[in-house]
């Protein structure tokens, strides 16, 4: 195994698929990190520590979904964001604060392709679980 690349994680939007639309939850980080494990599954780990208040959304999320599609910018604000579709591991308490840690798979540097393939799909009737297999199919 190669050598893991960590990097500074500086923004994490939750992407979630409701009706016709697709929700941005914004998660205001105290810190985070994202580590590109270099595996042969090419799995990234993101770590975002926030404020204790988001427990019960990470919660509900974790036991909800079984894949989270999330949205991060690395290192700076300025760069494109990156798409990730994700398993929660786990959600942890520190104190009074706490991190929840992601697994995933990138699946594309180009947002607009992605903003694009979701509408299409939102808009063919697809949501939920079999939205985000529709989009892996597609990508």
């Amino acid at each position: 195994m190669g050598e893991l690349k960590t990097f500074k994680l500086k923004t994490l939007d939750i992407l979630e698929s409701n009706d016709e639309d697709i929700i941005h939850h914004e998660i205001p980080l105290l810190d985070g990190l994202i580590i590109n494990r270099e595996d042969d599954q090419n799995r990234w780990v993101i770590e975002a520590y926030v404020k204790h208040d988001l427990l019960t959304f990470f919660n509900d999320l974790k036991s909800k979904k079984d894949e989270v599609m999330v949205q991060v910018k690395i290192t700076k604000e300025s760069n494109t964001p990156a798409t990730f579709i994700t398993q929660i591991i786990s959600v942890n308490e520190i104190g009074p604060h706490m991190n929840i840690l992601f697994m995933g798979q990138i699946v594309d540097r180009q947002k607009g392709i992605i903003k694009e393939t979701l509408q299409k799909l939102v808009e063919e009737g697809y949501q939920g679980e079999s939205l985000i297999k529709k989009f892996k199919e597609e990508i």
